[in-house]
This record gives structure tokens, sequence and C-alpha cells, in this order.
């Protein structure tokens, strides 16, 4: 006869599991195993895949030769957006959120010229704004924002846009890029509000690297010459919108190209080979007609 297990259990012992209810060997494994920490990637998703050794960033007399051919490529660089005085910039840069320049502007021609003070604004009201800008994204928060900002800017700034990238900061809908932005454009200050075009940018230069868009502000804003400063915003957004584009940066027709450390440049694309068309049939001249 087997043996009879005389041993008598615990009060004070776990309770046994069902066997439904027993964790399987692979969990009990996957329980014990410590989770491995997570590493921080050397650059925001903005940046894009960078190689394991990054390249060192540039150097001053480098930095000093980029603005200077961005310059003489683009002495007068102006913002991709249209408007007629500081607050029609901010109200569009405002709108630019997830949204194409050319779409922005499309809307705000029509906005514009119904609204274009905060008192106007105000009195045309969110569902009038809503009514012009639908054609954006996040149209419905957006109007809301526009009106909104109009009425501090009415009620506590005489219907004016300070000049002051800290009390801009404070209008709703309106973050530190917006400001840099307007302060920039509409008053002269010599801020870079970095967006992913310059994030991307700074790091395929490399200019500096930055895990997030102030970091790269922060590191931009020092070593940029003086000079070039004022417009620098511009030069490297415009240049990032359509030279070094995301994807496929057109290295071959870069004007920074033999500065630029980037290691997979784009080399120019072949010719696509065309059939040779037939000869145009020439119209004889009417005076030449008998």
């Amino acid at each position: 006869m087997p043996r009879k297990n005389s041993s008598k259990a615990s009060p004070d012992a776990a309770p046994v599991a069902p066997d439904a209810e027993r964790p399987t060997a692979r969990v009990a494994a996957k329980a014990r195993t410590k989770a491995k920490p997570k590493v921080a990637r050397p650059a925001a998703k903005f940046a894009g895949r960078l190689p394991k050794k990054p390249p060192e960033p540039v150097d001053a007399p480098t930095r000093h030769e980029i603005f200077r051919r961005l310059c003489a490529a683009n002495p007068d660089p102006r913002s991709d957006l249209e408007y007629t005085d500081p607050f029609t910039l901010l109200v569009a840069v405002v709108l630019s959120a997830q949204a194409t320049d050319a779409g922005v502007n499309k809307a705000t021609r029509r906005l514009f010229a119904v609204a274009d003070t905060p008192a106007a604004m105000l009195a045309l009201g969110e569902e009038g704004v809503k009514e012009h800008i639908k054609t954006i994204g996040l149209f419905n928060a957006k109007a809301k924002n526009v009106v909104a900002l109009s009425r501090i800017l009415v009620e506590e700034h005489g219907g004016v846009v300070p000049p002051s990238r800290a009390v801009l900061e404070n209008l709703p809908g309106v973050g530190k890029k917006t400001a840099a932005v307007v302060v920039n454009v509409a008053f002269g200050e010599a801020t870079i509000a970095v967006d992913t075009h310059i994030f991307r940018v700074s790091h395929r230069i490399p200019l500096a690297y930055g895990r997030t868009t102030d970091a790269i502000e922060a590191a931009l804003t020092p070593i940029v010459p003086q000079e070039f400063r004022r417009n620098a915003h511009h030069w490297l957004i415009l240049h990032g919108r359509y030279v070094c584009k995301a994807r496929t940066p057109e290295c071959w027709r870069c004007v920074i190209a033999d500065l630029c450390r980037y290691p997979d440049k784009t080399p120019e694309p072949k010719a696509k080979k065309t059939k040779p068309s037939a000869a145009p049939t020439i119209e004889p001249d009417e005076e030449s007609l008998p």
C-alpha cells in the first residue's frame, strides 16, 4: 500500500492554487527575469536614426562658413506664412500647428479679410472663426484659442501684440516656439525657434545635439555667429524644408554639402531616359502663303 503522508499543512501556509490558476513555466521564468533598463537614444525621434558613433559638431569657423553660404544663397529670407502685422503673424503661427503653411495661408486669406485685428476677431466670435478655418486640422481648438488670445490682447494690452516672449507664452495656444517666431519676425529679436526641420538639420550637419527642441535651441543660440543670428531661424527652416528633407535629403544641390558631416549623403539621381519626340509641325506664316 502507498505510504500515507502524515504531515499536516501549516495553518499559515499559502493555499495551493488549482492547476488552471498556476502560472506556466514560461510565465514563471519571465517573471524571474529582470527587466532590462531602457537605454536613452542619442536624439529625439525628429532627428532620424543616427550612426552608432555620430560625428562631432562642426567647429566655429565651419559654422561661420555655413551661415555665410546660406545668407549668400538667400540674403533676405521670409516666412512662408502670409501676414501683415504682428497680430496676423501671431494668429497665422498659432494656426500653423500640425498644418502646412499653404493650408494656413488659404484659410487666413478668408479670415483676415473680415477680421485682422484683435477687436474684429473677438467680434467675429468662435463660431465665425471656425467657419473660416475649418479646412485646417484642429480648427475647433484653434478657433477657441484665437478668440481667447484676442480677448486678452484687447482687455489687457490695448489690442496690441506685446513684444515680450514671456508674455506671449502665456496667451492661449501660444507656446515657446510660436512666441519665439513672433518676437523674431515681428520685432527683430535674435531668437531661434526650433521646429522639426531645424532639429533635423542641426543633427545632420551637425551643429549641435539635443534630445528636445528646447535643448537644441539652448545649444544653438550661443554658437550661431551674432551677425547671422537674426535670420538663422529662417535659413535653417527653409534649408530643412526644401533641401535637407526628412526622407531623402537633396545633398547634390546643397550649398553646404562639403561642410556637412552627414555620412549618408544622397547622390544625384540619374536622368531618366526619354524617347525622342517627333519633330514638331511648323505652321507656315500667313504672309508666306500664296
